[in-house]
């Protein structure tokens, strides 16, 4: 079983190698802001490829398709501590994420789309958050979500809030808001306050995204800022392309 996770997570990977991106590709900006999802999609035969290197050496791919106008679906798959020296390499389960945009919104109405995402951060933590050798994690997945996006105030200034229900679970409802700017051709910034239901439990994400080219980018963000030995900074790097 671990060689086959082993396999997926080199095929996530290296897939990005023998893709080719079609001139004038883009890097799209509303589809995922670090943590929370906006109510854009990519078009239909666009692909996104995800890697995102954090706490303890983890890395994890995240593969995005358009299979169909509106509705994109995903797999992702992580190892942890595959970076640095450790000799305890653990592949973790696949998880898989969906969305549909519901409506496209017009110039009072933000647009609007549901989805699950199943992405989980921050392995091997036990039930007093202090990191330990347990098969559980930090961050629960997102789960069940619906979620709102418009331009507010000045052109290029994006916001994003929404509410979600890991598992589905009606008692476990949480909210969350985002925003993405984009200063100029190379450069954004991106602010989210994710899983909000009590201070303890929610998250303030920093971050800031560079344009290396139309069809990538890299992230350099903070996560959990003020949360102590919880906080963690990440790198994470985005190639869209067309299948």
């Amino acid at each position: 079983m671990k060689l086959k996770k082993l396999a997926v997570l080199a095929i996530c990977l290296f897939a990005p190698l023998f893709a080719r991106a079609a001139q004038g590709d883009p890097i799209s900006l509303e589809t995922l802001i670090l943590d929370v999802p906006t109510a854009e999609v990519f078009d239909r035969y666009q692909a996104s490829f995800l890697t995102r290197a954090y706490d303890h050496g983890t890395v994890m791919e995240t593969i995005d398709f358009g299979v169909y106008p509106r509705i994109n679906i995903g797999l992702s798959i992580a190892a942890h501590e595959l970076l640095g020296s450790s000799s305890s390499v653990r592949v973790l389960d696949p998880d898989f994420q969906v969305k549909w945009k519901i409506y496209d919104g017009n110039l009072y109405l933000p647009a609007i789309a549901i989805g699950y995402d199943g992405r989980r951060y921050g392995y091997g933590y036990d039930s007093h958050r202090n990191y330990a050798k347990t098969k559980k994690f930090l961050d629960d997945r997102k789960g069940g979500y619906l979620t709102f996006t418009r331009e507010i105030i000045v052109p290029g200034l994006n916001a994003t809030a929404g509410l979600n229900f890991s598992d589905f679970e009606w008692d476990e409802l949480y909210w969350f808001m985002g925003t993405f700017y984009k200063l100029a051709d190379q450069v954004g910034l991106m602010a989210e306050w994710d899983n909000l239901r009590n201070i303890r439990d929610s998250r303030l994400n920093l971050g800031a995204r560079f344009y290396l080219h139309p069809s990538l980018a890299l992230d350099a963000a903070v996560r959990r800022i003020g949360r102590g030995d919880e906080s963690e900074r990440i790198l994470q790097l985005r190639y869209v392309t067309t299948f």
